[in-house]
């Protein structure tokens, strides 16, 4: 019975860290988009990275992507973060989470 037992605390485990993976792509992506409307144009990618890895630790920090882009007035943000297996700073699963997010760009004055 204990085998079985800490099998399932392993899986649940794991699918907390996918969860939580999910829920820091999601705020990486509007903290990055939030920046990216606010810099100038040309400025806009380094803002966007700069604030969309700001707030995410070494563990999931180190594989991150994150994107800007600009179309007809709209900013989108994407950000892309490995999943850790088991324990986070170590390995990753084979498959990344994705986070998106989109604002209107700022107009200036």
């Amino acid at each position: 019975m204990t085998p079985t037992i800490l099998v399932t605390l392993v899986v649940l485990w794991q699918l907390v860290l996918v969860g939580y993976t999910f829920t820091l792509a999601g705020n990486a992506a509007d903290e990055a988009v939030r920046a990216a409307t606010a810099a100038a144009p040309g400025a806009r990618q380094g803002a966007c990275q700069e604030a969309g890895l700001d707030k995410l630790s070494g563990a999931w920090a180190g594989g991150a992507t994150v994107n800007c882009a600009t179309a007809g007035g709209f900013v989108t943000a994407d950000v892309r973060l490995s999943v850790p297996l088991l324990f986070p700073g170590t390995l990753s699963v084979p498959f990344d989470v994705k986070g998106h997010a989109g604002a209107v760009e700022e107009e200036t004055d």
